[in-house]
This record gives C-alpha cells, sequence and structure tokens, in this order.
C-alpha cells in the first residue's frame, strides 16, 4: 500500500495527527534509503526534479491531514481557505539536492472565521513530526514587498517561489504581488547581487577543490543568471532569455556543463551524508565511483578535470550573460582594473590576439563582452605562421598575464598553445598545489610580471629582453609535461624543444629554455632540503647551470613558481634560503674544473639512474651508491662497476681484496679500517705503478684500485696477498727512498675549494715516490679524498684531492721540506 493510500485509510478511520506523521517519517526514512538506486538511473536535472516531486508529495499529504485535523468532514475549499504553501530557493527551482535546505514559504489572509493561524500551526506541527527538516518563512501577503525590501537573500527567495498547494486565488493575488517585488529598485538589487557573487568569488576561488554552489563557475553564478532575468523578463528558466542575451548553441554548452554539475552536487551529497558543496580531494574518488568512473587514479584525474571544465563553462557564459543583463540596467561591472573592451571591428582570432598585444602595455582585464567576442571569432582549424608569430609576441609584451588570462577564460588557451591543451583545468592531487596545472602556470607568470621581492626584482630588470621573453615563456610552460607517465619535468624540456622551434627560438634560447624547463624544482629543492654549507651540495646544483645568466633565470623562475602555488610558499624563510643557494653559487662560479668535474657525475648519476641494475636495489642502497664523496668514481667507472663495489662497501665488515694478474698486475681494495698504504707500495715499489685510483666511498669506507705496468706469477700473488694483510698492522714500516722534487713540478692549492685542497704531481717517475708521500700523509693525518695517479713514458702525473681537515695546508712548508722540494 502507498504512503498516500495509508493516509487515506488514516483520515477515514480519524486518526491522530501522530500516528499520520510517523506514516510520513516511516517514507522518508525509506525513501532516503533508495536514493542511490535512484541516482544510478537518473540523469542529473532529472534526479533533483524527482527528489523535488517527492517533497512536494510529502508537503501535499501533510497540507490535506491538517485540513481533515482543522474541519474533519466540513472542509472547505483550497481555494476559499487563505492560505498558500509556496516553496523557495533551490526547492523553488525544482533543483532541490538531496541534504539541500528546504525551505517553505506560507502566504495567508487573516479572515475572521477560517482559524488561520491555528492551521498554519497544525501544519508545521506535522512537518516537524514526520521528521522533514526545512526552513519556513510565514507572511501574511500585504507583508511581502516590505519584508523583501529587508535583505536582498529574503527577496531572492521570494522571486524564485513556486506554488506547491493550498489557495490557487491567494497565489494568484501573490504573484501580483511578486511583479511589484520584481520592479521594486531592481538596480539596487542588481548592484548588491552583484556585490555578492565578488565577494563569494574572491572567497571560494576555483581551486581543486571547488565549491560547486558558491565558488567561481558554481551554481550560484548560474543562478544569479536566472535571478536577473526574473527581474528584467519574469522567465522561469534561463534559456527563456532573448536571442540576443542567449542564443541557443551557447545556452546549449552551457546546459550540458551544468547537468554534468547537478549531477556531481547530488553523488557529493550521497557520499557525505549531508549538505556538503566543496569537492575536496578525499571525497572524489567516490563521488567519482557515484558517476560510473574506474577506481584509479587515472580515472579520478579524468573525473575532476571534466569538473574544473565544466565550472569554466558555467563560469564564461555567466560572465557574459550577466553583464548584458546589467548593462540593460546601465550597470557596468567595476574592477580595480582597466576594463579592455571588444575590438571595434568584428576580427577573426588572430586579429583580435594582435588587438590584445597592442593593449598589454598596462595591465588589463578582458570584458565579457570582449569574451563574447573571442569566443565568436572565427579561427583556422590549426594554427598556422602567422598565429605562431602572433603567439610568441604575446611573450614580449609588459602584460603578457593579462592576454594569456584572456584566452584561458575564453577556452583557447589550448588551441593557442596546443601543446599546453593536455594540462589545460588538468588536476594536481600532490597535496601541494592549490590550482590546477594550467592555472598555476598563470599564477606564476603573474608573480613573474609582478616582483614583489627587491633582491628578486633587480635580478629580472638586470635582463635582456631576449632572456626575459624567454623566462616569461619557460614560467608558463615549465609544467607541460604534466599528465603524462613519464618525469614531467623531462617531458616539458622535450616539449619545449619542439615549441621553440614552432614559435622560431634561435637554438640557444631552445637550448637554455629546456635547460630551465628540465631543473626547475631543483633550487626549491637544494634550498630546502639540502646543507646550504656543503661545498659538494653547492657544485652539485651549479654543475646543472654553471652561468650567472642561468643562475639569474633559475633563481627568478623559482621565486615565481613557489609564488604560483599558492599562500605563505614563498615566505621569508625560503626566501632566506633561495637567497642563500644562489649567492654561494655564484661564489662558485670561478671553480671551472669543480663545477665540469660535478656536471659529469651527475650525468653519469643520471645513466645509473636510468639502468635496471640499479632499479632492482634496495631505496636505501640507492641512496647510498649517489652518497659516494669521490667524484673520481663516476668519472673513471662503468654503471655496473660502480653498483658492484659500493654494493660491497655496504656488506663490508673489515676489509676486502681482489688480485688480478693477466696482462697485468691489479690489486682492489675496498677497506673500512685503517690502511697502511705506504707501506703496502713501498712493499711493491720494485714494480712499476702506471695507475692507481683512491676514491672515498661513504661511512668511512675507500676503495684502491691499483695498476702496475707489469704481471706476476701465481707464486708472487701469495706474497702480495701477505703484503696486504700485513699494510692492515699501522705499527709496521717500511724502508723508504730519498726523494727530491724540483719546485717547479709540484703544485699545491689550498684555495682549490671550500672543502678540498689540491695537490698536482708532474715529474720523472722514481721508484717508491709514491709509497714515500702516502707514508707522509699517513704520519700527520693527511685525509685523501680522492687520488688519480697516473705513469705514461716514465713520467708521473699524480693528482691529490685531500679533504681540509687542517692536517695538510696548515703543514704545507713541513711537507715540501719532507718531501725535498727545492
Amino acid at each position: 500500500m502507498s504512503t498516500k493510500d495509508k493516509i487515506e485509510d488514516l483520515l477515514y478511520q480519524n486518526a491522530d495527527d501522530f500516528k499520520m506523521a510517523k506514516v510520513l517519517k516511516n517514507d522518508i526514512s525509506t525513501y532516503f534509503k533508495t536514493l542511490d538506486e535512484t541516482f544510478s538511473t537518473s540523469g542529473g536535472k532529472d534526479f533533483l526534479f524527482k527528489h523535488t516531486r517527492k517533497i512536494d508529495s510529502i508537503i501535499k499529504l501533510i497540507y490535506k491531514i491538517a485540513m481533515h485535523g482543522m474541519f474533519k468532514e466540513y472542509q472547505p475549499l483550497k481555494n476559499s481557505l487563505p492560505i498558500t504553501l509556496a516553496a523557495l530557493g533551490s526547492y523553488g527551482r525544482e533543483q532541490l539536492c538531496v541534504y539541500s535546505d528546504i525551505d517553505l514559504l506560507i502566504i495567508y489572509k487573516d479572515i475572521d472565521g477560517y482559524n488561520t493561524k491555528e492551521m498554519i500551526e497544525k501544519i508545521l506541527y506535522l512537518i516537524w513530526d514526520s521528521g522533514l527538516k526545512l526552513g519556513h518563512r510565514v507572511h501574511h501577503i500585504d507583508e511581502l514587498l516590505d519584508v523583501s525590501k529587508t535583505d536582498i537573500t529574503i527577496k531572492t527567495a521570494i522571486l524564485e517561489s513556486r506554488f506547491l498547494d493550498g489557495s490557487k486565488y491567494l497565489w494568484t493575488e501573490a504573484q501580483n504581488r511578486l511583479d511589484d517585488i520584481r520592479f521594486d529598485n531592481p538596480k539596487e538589487y542588481i548592484v548588491s547581487k552583484l556585490e555578492e557573487q565578488r565577494l563569494l568569488h574572491k572567497k571560494f576561488p576555483l581551486s581543486m577543490e571547488a565549491n560547486l554552489k558558491e565558488g567561481e563557475g558554481g551554481f550560484r553564478d548560474a543562478n544569479l543568471v536566472y535571478w536577473l532575468g526574473k527581474i528584467k523578463y519574469n522567465i522561469t528558466r534561463i534559456g527563456d532569455l532573448p536571442e540576443h542575451i542567449v542564443n541557443d548553441t551557447d545556452y546549449k554548452n552551457f546546459r550540458i556543463s551544468l547537468e554534468f554539475l547537478f549531477r556531481v552536487r547530488s553523488a557529493l551529497h550521497l557520499v557525505a551524508g549531508k549538505k556538503e558543496d566543496k569537492l575536496r580531494l578525499d571525497l572524489i574518488p567516490e563521488v567519482a565511483k557515484y558517476l560510473g568512473y574506474n577506481n584509479t587514479r587515472e580515472a579520478h584525474m579524468i573525473f575532476a578535470k571534466k569538473v574544473l571544465t565544466n565550472l569554466r563553462v558555467v563560469q564564461l557564459y555567466s560572465l557574459i550573460w550577466i553583464d548584458i543583463l546589467s548593462q540593460e540596467y546601465n550597470i557596468q561591472i567595476t574592477t580595480s582594473m582597466h576594463q579592455l573592451g571588444a575590438s571595434e571591428k568584428d576580427d577573426t582570432l588572430l586579429e583580435i590576439i594582435k588587438y590584445l598585444n597592442r593593449e598589454a602595455t598596462q595591465k588589463y582585464q578582458a570584458s565579457p563582452s570582449l569574451l563574447h567576442q573571442i569566443i565568436q571569432a572565427p579561427r583556422t582549424e590549426k594554427l598556422n605562421k602567422k598565429y605562431y608569430k602572433e603567439i610568441r609576441l604575446i611573450f614580449q609584451t609588459d602584460n603578457a598575464h593579462s592576454t594569456l588570462l584572456t584566452l584561458s577564460t575564453a577556452h583557447l588557451l589550448g588551441y593557442s598553445i596546443p601543446i599546453l591543451k593536455k594540462v589545460v583545468n588538468l588536476p594536481q592531487f600532490d597535496g601541494y598545489h592549490r590550482f590546477s596545472v594550467h592555472s598555476h602556470l598563470l599564477e606564476c607568470l603573474y608573480w613573474l610580471e609582478n616582483i614583489k621581492d627587491d633582491f628578486v626584482k633587480e635580478l629580472f630588470d638586470k635582463l635582456t629582453p631576449e632572456d626575459r621573453e624567454l623566462l616569461k615563456l619557460v614560467t608558463f610552460l615549465h609544467d607541460g609535461g604534466k599528465g603524462r607517465k613519464k618525469d614531467h619535468s623531462s617531458v616539458g624540456a622535450t616539449i619545449f624543444r619542439v615549441y621553440g622551434k614552432n614559435i622560431g627560438l634561435n637554438s640557444k634560447l631552445i637550448e637554455d629554455g629546456a635547460l630551465l624547463v628540465q631543473y626547475h624544482t631543483l633550487m626549491s629543492n637544494t634550498a630546502q632540503r639540502e646543507d646550504l654549507y656543503n661545498e659538494k651540495t653547492i657544485f652539485k646544483f651549479v654543475a646543472h647551470f654553471k652561468t650567472q645568466r642561468m643562475l639569474d633565470m633559475i633563481y627568478i623562475l623559482t621565486y615565481a613558481d613557489m609564488n604560483g602555488v599558492g599562500e605563505d610558499i614563498y615566505s621569508t624563510f625560503t626566501s632566506r634560503l633561495l637567497k642563500t643557494l644562489y649567492i654561494q653559487s655564484i661564489n662558485t662560479l670561478e671553480h671551472n674544473e669543480m663545477i665540469d668535474e660535478t656536471a659529469k657525475r651527475i650525468k653519469k648519476e643520471n645513466t645509473l639512474k636510468r639502468s635496471t641494475e640499479f632499479n632492482t636495489l634496495l631505496k636505501s642502497r640507492q641512496k647510498k651508491i649517489l652518497s659516494i664523496s669521490s667524484n673520481l668514481m663516476f668519472l673513471r667507472y662503468k654503471p655496473e662497476e660502480i653498483i658492484n663495489i659500493a654494493t660491497k662497501a655496504i656488506l663490508l665488515n673489515d676489509y676486502e681484496f681482489k688480485i688480478t694478474s693477466e696482462n697485468f698486475l691489479t690489486i682492489e681494495i675496498i677497506k673500512e679500517k685503517d690502511l697502511n698504504l705506504g707501506y703496502l707500495l713501498a712493499k711493491l715499489s720494485r714494480l712499476n705503478i702506471v695507475n692507481m685510483d683512491i676514491c672515498k666511498l661513504f661511512d668511512g669506507k675507500k676503495y684502491f684500485k691499483i695498476d702496475f705496468g707489469e704481471s706476476v706469477d701465481e707464486g708472487e700473488i701469495t706474497f702480495i696477498e701477505n703484503y696486504i694483510k700485513e699494510s692492515f698492522d699501522l705499527s709496521r714500516k717500511a724502508k723508504l727512498p730519498i726523494i727530491s722534487i724540483d719546485k717547479k713540478n709540484i703544485d699545491i692549492e689550498c684555495n682549490h675549494s671550500q672543502n678540498y685542497a689540491k695537490m698536482l704531481l708532474k715529474i720523472d717517475d722514481t721508484r717508491g715516490l709514491l709509497a714515500y708521500i702516502m707514508t707522509l700523509f699517513d704520519t700527520i693525518g693527511v685525509d685523501i679524498a680522492s687520488a688519480k695517479i697516473h705513469t705514461q713514458k716514465k713520467r708521473v702525473q699524480d693528482l691529490f684531492l685531500i679533504e681540509k681537515n687542517g692536517n695538510f695546508c696548515h703543514n704545507v712548508d713541513m711537507i715540501l721540506e719532507k718531501m725535498g722540494v727545492k
């Protein structure tokens, strides 16, 4: 038996009101449990319409129960009883969402004999007893106009009221009062609604966690079109507006987007189990599931992108139509920025872009009429050379942001700059960015053209016009590689190269721009995560950029990028970190040799990171390998050799060694404990050393590789093994030769870098020379970070990088004396 039949039966039995209210309460509870199923078979507005009609049916039953309770079998005709029930707000527009407020207006006339106030009380008590949660207003018909003047929200609600039940005679009279309300100071009403919208947009900008109701592009924007249309034309829907305001094509696009957003909001309410208008990131997976999307990150991205896209469609058309409706009352939508009107000629899109470039000598905001002109403008299916030329000119103007924001608002950014098509409205679920990718890029460009940091501004002002153009391009395109499976920075660099050619950049600018895109996060990451007073950190950073010009540009780019993320990302603290990194970097530029060496190391590190063998290692082991102190390891050895040496070192407890003697003798030692290297070399001094590498690894461990010019037989290997084992006894001494070195053959640089001194020997080969030097260094505690020993044609070239621990530079004179330097 239907609820209606149950109520009819109880009315026949003269059951009390509470019993009938209980039936309604059970019906409401059952109904809400079936909403998931109803949603799966209904469209956006259709679902809201069905929900509205269900609430209508309950209100009508309540009215029927109240009539019976008041008058029993002597009920007057509905039209005779001076009470009318009307729906307000979204309920009145038949757009009632699941948990949205249900607002009811009760209009009455106080006629003697009808007890209208008692009847109204009975209606309200029945509503409360039935468990239906709604807000209500009760007004005498003569006070409607006065009430509407007290608050624009009340005026709006009354204007969009819809007849529910009761006296149609009274409703007809009420509609006349509604006309009075429509005509009552409409200009003041419109101005107030526009200001209300401005404040809401400021509070709820279009971000990845969009407010579907009150934010930019939300239902409030669409409703404002309806309200202004109601005031002027007394329409019942936006599509009823005159053709010169809303044409069929625009309305169709608008309606499709609105329909999708209706479904999203309904799903959001069902998922949250309450009234919820903010599409929070944590709710997206379940909301997407309601709408038929797969439970994958990719599907969630597609869904979120569609939400943002449709919000922007509603935002665009609402903006245009609101402007036209406002102008019919001679109301101009004012902004704090210069408003750029439509071009005087009915131009193609290319001509309009030229017009925008001419006007970009100052910041501007595109007027709705200009936006309407842009979306209606004829354009080629694909960009040609003329377009590319004009697009490039955008980045040569002082206010490129204004022009690109205009194209974005008109939904033509993907058309104008095709390489950004994939990232338009693309969400970023990283917990860091507040805006979608293309909105972030626009924000970055804004901050580049409106630098607030004096130090950064000074650097920007010193750039050449050519470099300013390049930096604007890089800033606006640096995240163009997002939305792909590969690293977005690498993809972005590739995309930049392609686009740079399309717009006519020279090869030097293309490669500089690609480098900045490739490493656009490096300065921020280094400044916030690394030790800025560690020389290796600075060299590793500088090795990517190498010149002051490029350091200036990565610094400015980082400033714009961080500010474009959201508020408080570029803080006083981060500003200080970035400036410290920049100054430290500038100070290292004179060390070309170290910079080049570090650059080569970075290249080898990148090769390592791409290798299958490296990527199968535990993350902790990968980190160890990349932390190897010695650059020599990365310059001299293949990726697989580095992995093999480092893996052995990680597992090492004491020391291990390997001896091979095929074409020539090679000794490899990995050690954790101290090694008496001078003793070992002295024992082997009869053999000719042609090469020796010393590489500092990690955790106090070192790797030694000594190559000799000849091989040895099997029997001698046993002696060499014993020499190696004995060399870990630091008390052992070996007989050393007396050496003499010409002063011109030794070069010592204690200021080679912040952390290292350098010693370079170029002399004739002398047996025992290395043994003597290593013994001397061991005696005074000199720590060799890296050494490259090479002998060719009886000529020695030995390079030592020495840790600045005070034992070398403070003892240079003594070392030179001991080495017999004359």
